[in-house]
């Protein structure tokens, strides 16, 4: 009796076995059939893909390959001929193709019982992995396109990242140093980190490009490639390697005002004024028609309150771009600022009145000339609530009753209930 339970038994497991190997063996009849069923093919090889009995053997993962890559290749043969091809299907039997074919081609080498490895499959897996590979950059820009930063990722990375894969280390990949593709498809595999946003993979993809050579790229350029480094070290709050890359940048890339700029920046937020300006007159010498940098070094001396070089340096950016409402904004608060900190001098006087007057007559012209560059904003830009403020108390000071009513009128629209 215990016979014939254990004999019943190990039938079971026979047909078990039997039945994994036979549905392996269908799904691969399946995709030779015209047209083929994909979706049946992948059922059939599905339970085949986790069973003890066939989940070790290389055939079983070497069909569910060829599976997505029928499904690939029918819809790529669809384009050949002219007609509508189903994209989404497309590529997403390209991107099944490649994790199956991994799987296979590392059971295939495994010795067999007498020791030895003889592969049945490898030659073929290779051989349509590289035929496949250019086709990952189409759909890395497919997903793209759509915004799917993740997958689009994975693809271009997929491009560079083949040719180094254990599947092909005993053969050689011949790509030329600097091959302007190979690190275009680097650079977008950067891009596309950056937008998943994912800045620590970003950062390894442009790291990998950025020393390398490269000839007639339209893509990018050298200096490109550390300016994105440096947004993705920003990004990760790295400040000790973001300044690095732009000290290193400001030397590698002379006249590069990207560097400089973001020098300018560190300087100012270190509270460094004195090298902030250093920076600043570099940049002015190789950029003099750049008006902001004019702006920007009329900031630094007003930090250092260095008005009359302030005032002198934001009416050079404003010679530049007359009409530009950051700068005249800029040059009307450090008047109006002055006139401020006059008249509390003024009113603080108790002692001398002579003094006393004299200061607030230079606090009346302080706010006067900043009534002129906040007019002008006001002008370009009627609801622009900083000039509204500033123009209602430079009227009110100055006594322009009827004009500060209407700047009264705007504020108190812009500001209810104050």
């Amino acid at each position: 009796m215990k016979k014939f339970v254990f004999t019943g038994a190990l039938c079971f497991l026979v047909g078990l076995s039997f039945g994994q190997k036979k549905a392996v063996s269908s799904a691969k009849n399946e995709i030779k059939n015209n047209p083929p069923n994909i979706s049946e093919a992948r059922a059939l090889i599905k339970d085949a893909l986790t069973n003890p009995e066939t989940a070790g053997d290389a055939e079983t993962w070497y069909v569910a390959g060829l599976i997505e890559n029928k499904q690939f290749d029918d819809e790529r043969a669809k384009e050949l001929i002219g007609k509508k091809a189903n994209d989404e299907a497309m590529y997403k039997g390209l991107e099944g193709i490649l994790p199956y074919f991994l799987k296979a081609g590392e059971l295939d080498q495994l010795p067999d019982a007498k020791g030895k490895v003889k592969p049945k499959f490898l030659k073929d897996i290779r051989a349509m992995v590289r035929a496949n590979r250019p086709f990952y950059i189409n759909a890395g820009l497919f997903a793209y396109d759509k915004k799917d930063y993740q997958k689009a990722y994975e693809n271009f990375k997929l491009y560079g990242d083949i040719p180094q894969m254990e599947l092909f280390k005993d053969e050689k990949w011949v790509i030329a140093e600097g091959d302007t593709v190979e690190l275009q498809i680097r650079y977008y595999a950067g891009l596309a980190a950056s937008l998943i946003p994912d800045h620590h993979a970003a950062i390894n993809m442009y790291d990998e490009i950025r020393n390398k050579p490269y000839t007639n790229n339209a893509v990018y350029t050298e200096s490109d490639i550390w300016q994105r480094l440096a947004y993705e070290y920003n990004q990760i709050g790295d400040s000790a390697s973001y300044e690095k890359l732009i000290k290193d940048g400001f030397l590698k890339f002379p006249g590069d005002e990207f560097y400089v700029k973001n020098l300018i920046n560190i300087s100012i937020y270190s509270g460094k004024t004195a090298e902030a300006l250093t920076y600043l007159e570099k940049a002015i010498a190789q950029n003099p028609a750049d008006a902001q940098l004019y702006d920007v070094r009329g900031q630094v001396y007003e930090v250092d309150k260095n008005f009359d070089n302030a005032i002198s340096s934001m009416k050079k950016a404003l010679e530049i771009e007359p009409n530009n409402i950051e700068f005249l904004s800029h040059l009307g608060r450090v008047y109006f600022n002055l006139g401020v900190e006059t008249r509390t001098k003024s009113d603080e006087n108790n002692t001398d009145v002579n003094k006393s007057k004299a200061l607030y007559q230079q606090s009346q012209d302080y706010f006067k000339a900043a009534m002129s560059p906040f007019e002008k904003v006001f002008e370009l830009d009627p609801k622009n609530a900083g000039a509204i403020y500033a123009l209602r108390s430079i009227y009110y000071t100055l006594t322009m009753n009827d004009k500060y009513k209407k700047m009264d009128d705007l504020y108190n629209e812009q500001n209810p209930g104050n």
